[in-house]
């Protein structure tokens, strides 16, 4: 069962149970992939895959993550309990993310390749890493990390 397929059989079990919350949450998820779709030409041919779909809840979740930061920062604790609810349902269907210590192990894989020993060698080390953490980690955790790496060296 693909990744999209699972969210749709999962909006049936919201509407039998009444949960309103993870309803309308995979219900934007639904309509963001929709309009994805209508977006890209090149989507259109490939249909919905996994990818698409595991891009699409990524985004969504950082939008949550930054909703929740925004509304903790404004003294709202009730939206940002409603957002924590909607984050909560889309890491179901995320891809499991990179520990920070697979994340070190891969920049310094990366770093060793490519002979990087400065910090201004930052972008050229970051080019090489990132296609090979997309989808599993933060690229601001990376950068850090990286930056890290070279300053220390």
């Amino acid at each position: 069962m693909s990744l999209y397929d699972s969210i749709q059989s999962e909006i049936k079990t919201a509407m039998k149970e009444k949960d309103h919350v993870k309803l309308n949450t995979l219900r934007s998820i639904v309509a963001s992939i929709k309009n994805f779709l209508a977006s890209s030409a090149e989507a259109r041919e490939k249909g919905v895959t996994d990818e698409i779909v595991q891009n699409i809840v990524l985004k969504e979740a950082k939008k949550r993550e930054e909703s929740i930061n925004a509304y903790k920062a404004a003294g709202r604790e009730e939206l940002a309990a409603a957002e924590e609810a909607e984050l909560n349902i889309l890491k179901k269907f995320m891809p499991s993310m990179l520990s920070e210590n697979e994340i070190r192990k891969l920049a310094i894989e990366v770093i060793d390749e490519i002979g990087a020993s400065k910090p201004s060698d930052l972008g050229n080390v970051m080019k090489e890493l990132m296609p090979r953490v997309k989808g599993k980690a933060d690229g601001k955790t990376v950068n850090r990390i990286v930056r890290e790496l070279l300053e220390s060296r």
